[in-house]
């Protein structure tokens, strides 16, 4: 095909064709028919949009770094901090008291002792705890099955304090911009690059022929994150998947042979226009996809609802909305693993996050969102827990500092992985020192006035973990993830998943 017949049928396949199923590709890649049988890999990417405030999420409990999170967060109108482990819940309160009255975090003990960071002083085994709202991942973490990542961001290459004032190294572009990071964080780390990390492993990890399409899988629409120089994101709405055509009806019209009359019309072309034959094309791809995926969903097992979540505010029962497309991935790792895929990769969305406001309106109830939907996940998914992982992802993290209402966008910030593969209850990185300059006090590892955590961890590892643990060789993820080449341990991974697991 000419360029610019190219360029048609891919921007037709990227819009979709409506509908509860619509292919988001033009090529289709195969199984890799040497993999052995019952060999799959599912990652979950929940993504966090709006910038999750990671330091109200996971946070630091010694003494140290507790006085320090109080002094910050403390601030009226609306204070933020959380309460001390043990206290307990003054239910409504949430409104009038701030985020204290939703009670004391919940103290976790990762199996690796975290060491001091300078900046903070203390003796024995720093502490650590989970929001309030999150008992169900903190069963889990005491179970072992999930996971903390410690101070995660994007990043050129290792940068410290005095190089980021003085500017004498190189930084991502436009730090703090939701959008600029969004695709960061998406892009692996390529500046302007309109490909995404999740879409370039899928291309390798699924090699040619038709159910290769179903490797990257968009349950929130459109996403950077899946798209592939070969392959998108296939997006399936959390609703379920229904027929989305009449021509793929059993009449039209009252008319049985009304369907296939309309295949015709909208698949065949009635000349050698490009624009016909392109758009034909397409379509005839999107309904014999829906037909497939349609088909391995009808022989998989009813998946049980979710249950509601507790609006932390008014104390009403809410549907969880990131549960419901979790719900729905649930049943697509059935039908993915009865097609015999071996790899595939998911995109769900949860928020808005963006926190500059209001935080004790609504974020807290994100929590209580998040803690019930990971947690449902893995009892949804049953046997197949053992075979995907789940992690979070997010643009940055928030400042440290409160403005008195909530925070401003920030760096760094912690995420969690839960899963059967994951080497759970403990801590990875390093949980940074907390605290804003001041009053002779100097934070070594976070901006000045606002707190905000300079990472020390890239995404870039982060991400090609995940893509270690699906098969991806250290020279694969390289050429996906160039910045690795700039941190120590390049493209081995951040060692909280299982070899081969």
């Amino acid at each position: 095909m000419d360029r610019s017949r190219r360029i048609f049928v891919r921007q037709s396949a990227l819009l979709g064709l409506g509908g509860a199923l619509a292919p988001m590709g033009l090529r289709l890649p195969t199984l890799d028919a040497a993999a052995p049988a019952g060999d799959y890999k599912a990652l979950v990417c929940i993504f966090l949009g709006g910038g999750n405030d990671a330091a109200n999420m996971v946070l630091a409990t010694d003494p140290d770094s507790w006085g320090r999170y109080q002094a910050a967060r403390s601030v009226p109108p609306s204070p933020i901090a959380l309460a001390a482990p043990g206290t307990p819940a003054i239910p409504g309160a949430l409104g009038s008291l701030g985020a204290a009255a939703l009670g004391g975090v919940l103290p976790v003990t990762p199996r690796t002792a975290q060491g001091w960071p300078d900046g903070t002083q203390g003796t024995g085994a720093r502490s650590f705890a989970l929001h309030p709202l999150l008992p169900l991942l903190h069963q889990r973490f005491a179970q072992g099955q999930l996971a903390i990542v410690a101070n995660v961001g994007t990043l050129v290459q290792p940068i410290d304090k005095a190089s980021y004032l003085a500017g004498s190294m190189p930084v991502p572009q436009n730090l703090f911009s939701h959008s600029d990071q969004q695709i960061a964080w998406q892009a692996g780390g390529t500046a302007g690059s309109n490909l995404g990390w999740g879409g370039l492993m899928s291309d390798l990890l699924a090699a040619g022929g038709s159910l290769g399409t179903f490797t990257p899988i968009s349950l929130s629409g459109n996403t950077q994150l899946l798209t592939g120089r070969t392959l998108s994101g296939y997006q399936v709405a959390p609703q379920g998947a229904v027929p989305i055509r009449s021509a793929t009806a059993s009449a039209l019209f009252g008319s049985t042979l009304g369907p296939a009359a309309l295949t015709r019309v909208i698949t065949k072309p009635t000349n050698a226009s490009p624009f016909q034959t392109g758009y034909g094309a397409v379509v005839a791809m999107s309904m014999t996809s829906q037909d497939t995926l349609n088909k391995a969903l009808a022989g998989v097992a009813p998946i049980p609802a979710p249950p509601p979540v507790t609006d932390p505010m008014a104390g009403t029962a809410l549907a969880n909305p990131l549960a419901l497309q979790l719900q729905m991935v649930a049943a697509l790792v059935a039908a993915g693993k009865a097609l015999g895929l071996r790899r595939q990769i998911f995109f769900v969305q949860h928020g808005p996050y963006d926190t500059h406001l209001g935080e004790n309106d609504g974020w807290h109830l994100l929590m209580a969102e998040l803690d019930g939907a990971l947690d449902y996940f893995m009892q949804a998914l049953g046997a197949n827990s053992s075979q995907v992982t789940a992690a979070t992802i997010s643009e940055f993290g928030r400042c440290f500092v409160s403005n008195g209402s909530g925070t401003d966008h920030g760096w760094g910030g912690h995420h969690l992985v839960l899963g059967g593969a994951v080497k759970g209850g403990d801590l990875y990185g390093t949980y940074p020192t907390v605290g804003v300059d001041g009053n002779g006090f100097v934070n070594p590892g976070a901006l000045p006035n606002t707190g905000a955590w300079i990472p020390t961890l890239p995404m870039d590892q982060y991400a090609a973990t995940f893509g270690a643990w699906m098969g991806l060789s250290s020279p694969q993820l390289l050429g996906i993830f160039p910045n690795l080449a700039n941190f120590p341990g390049g493209a081995t991974g951040l060692g909280f998943l299982q070899e081969g697991g």
